[in-house]
């Protein structure tokens, strides 16, 4: 018999190293990035473009994907595989034929915002049109009436937050007002990796939830130093808050504290870049996309002319920067006057982040970004906190924001009318808020609601450079139907951040009746905003031609989102001339889930039922 070969006996030092060598090697997989072990996984922002007038239509495919976001695997809505979806390129005169094939494992929609279409085309689930279920194919089809810069987006539940949107460009049919030698595509957006139901959850559960940056001991010093305030001063004005319920800080609702904020699908460090020789005029087509977040935009070093707003030509006005809301959408100009980058800087209004790319004539270039500022914080004329007839002691206001204001309080237009011309200029400046009648839905009312046309917003103004303000925008040309309007009614804008319930006259959509517009006529909406947050409030299928101050009516700007501040007063008149039942809402995505939402019914007379438009 054979002797057995002899076994070796492992020491204690190699077992050890032996173990872990195989452990290593089996975990090594599982360690490396989810993206590593993915190479086909694509970056977001590598988006194309379609012309949905060519005679054979485009085809959109909506399905969920991985994709990288930042640098960070995101389980997004793709819409033909990227978001932001592809560009989409119309001509004014022409047919827009659209195939949207829904692969998502849910109901979906597409909203074309800001176009003029047949109600039964606008996309809006319950409203103008079931949706389009799982597994189906909608076919949008209708005749481009407008052009200019706008946007497309999911109009069903919370989809537009997990990437469902785009832009739209519309060609005109005659010579463009605007010359340019090289156009570039902006789309900001906003993008959190938790699912967006647990967002919603979160802001009902905890007021403030993602707002890290509020009053606390630690950052006494900070206020006092930023506000040249004494101790006793800074506690006496917390306190007063305080004692309001309410906080200066609260500018989002959602920040940087869970939002990744994104230039054409890409965080600020992947730097998009947007070529351009010096000298030419270079044309950004600046679209927010965002779900819930306002930016402050500017190119250090270089002015940008503003040549639209909302898809209309408008008179160029020349700025340093701009604050754009949500769903609003700006084309600018902007001339290289050397071989060296900028930074197009894109600041979150409450300073929590930014999006940022390069404007340059190669691509691989970079400039310095500019330093964060300081956040914002509400003041007492953001409620509206003023004595009756005294302009001086509005905390925050200097003179130029309430220049043209007068001293005397002038008497409240009223609520209703009908048959009569409404004025068209010098439009009261403030009202009074009067007594609550809108319950436990709105705990914040502004004493007063002023125009604030002339105010740039929250943060802004204090910088020594220019910042547009709505009082600026003109309409190049006069629009069509300038009639003065011959009823009016106000609506306010109202929540309860303790609850996260938004609405308007304190009533959400659930409980709320249509709001009824008779073809054909002129009617004036006054809106007052109670609460202490801007809301982007958006009409579809039809403008509102917003109160500007101009001194000829025909001048005031055509939009389809205006930005209402707190404490403000803002006034739109709308040619009603589109039959059907149209949304009305606040266009920060969570405000308008929570209730901030009205259906707008188009009839033939007030007290009629609604047209019926197949007829």
């Amino acid at each position: 018999m054979k002797d057995r070969p002899q076994t070796k006996t492992l020491s204690r030092r190699e077992f050890l190293c032996t173990t872990c060598l195989v452990s290593t090697s089996m975990l090594l997989p599982s360690l490396r990035p989810f993206w590593a072990a993915q190479p086909a996984t694509r970056r977001a922002g590598e988006f194309g473009e379609l012309t949905a007038t060519d005679p054979a239509g485009i085809d959109l495919y909506l399905e969920r994907q991985d994709l990288l976001i930042g640098g960070k695997p995101g389980w997004a809505i793709a819409i033909n595989g990227s978001i932001p979806g592809p560009v989409i390129r119309m001509q004014e005169g022409k047919e827009a034929l659209i195939r949207v094939h829904n692969r998502l494992g849910e109901s979906t929609s597409i909203h074309w915002h800001g176009i003029l279409l047949p109600f039964n085309m606008d996309g809006v689930p319950g409203i103008s049109f079931p949706g389009i279920p799982a597994g189906e194919t909608f076919t949008y089809r209708y005749p481009v009436r407008q052009n200019g810069t706008y946007w497309y987006h999911s109009h069903t539940g919370l989809q537009e937050q997990l990437g469902h949107y785009g832009q739209l460009i519309v060609e005109p049919a005659e010579p463009d007002p605007v010359g340019y030698d090289v156009e570039h595509s902006i789309v900001l957006s906003d993008w959190t990796f938790e699912d967006p139901h647990r967002v919603l959850k979160k802001l009902k559960t905890m007021e403030g939830y993602y707002n890290f940056q509020r009053p606390t001991l630690a950052n006494i010093d900070d206020q006092m130093k930023a506000t040249g305030m004494s101790l006793s001063e800074v506690l006496e004005k917390r306190l007063a808050w305080d004692r309001m319920r309410m906080d200066p800080t609260d500018i989002a609702d959602i920040t940087g504290a869970t939002y990744t904020y994104l230039m054409n699908g890409k965080a600020a460090h992947e730097n998009p870049t947007f070529v351009a020789r010096p000298g030419q005029r270079v044309r950004l087509r600046i679209v927010n996309a965002s779900t819930m977040t306002f930016y402050d935009i500017r190119i250090p070093g270089l002015p940008m002319t503003v040549v639209q707003a909302d898809g209309q030509n408008i008179k160029p006005v020349e700025t340093d920067e701009l604050r754009i809301g949500v769903a609003e959408t700006y084309d600018v100009i902007v001339t290289l006057p050397d071989a060296r980058a900028y930074t197009l800087f894109a600041e979150t209004m409450d300073r929590s982040g930014h999006a940022r790319g390069t404007l340059a004539p190669r691509p691989g270039m970079s400039a310095a970004v500019p330093e964060q500022r300081r956040r914002p914080m509400l003041t007492m004329a953001d409620m509206g906190m003023m004595m009756h007839g005294d302009m001086d002691g509005m905390d925050g206001m200097d003179d130029e924001n309430h220049a043209g204001m007068g001293h005397e309080m002038p008497q409240r237009a009223p609520g209703h009318g009908h048959g009569t011309e409404l004025p068209t200029t010098n439009l009261v400046e403030r009202i009074e808020h009067g007594p609550d009648q809108h319950g436990p839905a709105s705990i914040t009312m502004a004493q007063t609601a002023y125009r604030r046309l002339d105010y740039p917003g929250a943060g802004l103004g204090n910088d020594g450079w220019r910042v547009l303000t709505y009082s600026q925008l003109r309409a190049l040309e006069e629009p069509y139907d300038r009639r003065p309007p011959t009823r009016q009614f106000d609506l306010h804008l109202t929540g309860n951040m303790h609850k996260y319930i938004w609405g308007f006259d304190g009533k959400k959509w659930s409980q709320s009746d249509m709001i009824r517009l008779q073809y054909g006529e002129r009617v004036r909406i006054n809106m007052i905003n109670d609460t202490m947050m801007s809301h982007p409030i958006h009409l579809h299928g039809m403008w509102m031609d917003l109160y500007a101050g101009a001194e000829n009516y025909g001048d005031n700007p055509r939009k389809h989102t205006v930005i209402v501040q707190p404490a403000e007063l803002l006034t739109v008149d709308i040619s009603v001339d589109a039959p059907g039942q149209w949304a009305f809402h606040c266009h920060l995505l969570y405000h308008m889930e929570a209730g901030m939402f009205r259906t707008v019914a188009v009839v033939r007379s007030l007290e009629a039922a609604p047209i019926n438009v197949t007829s």
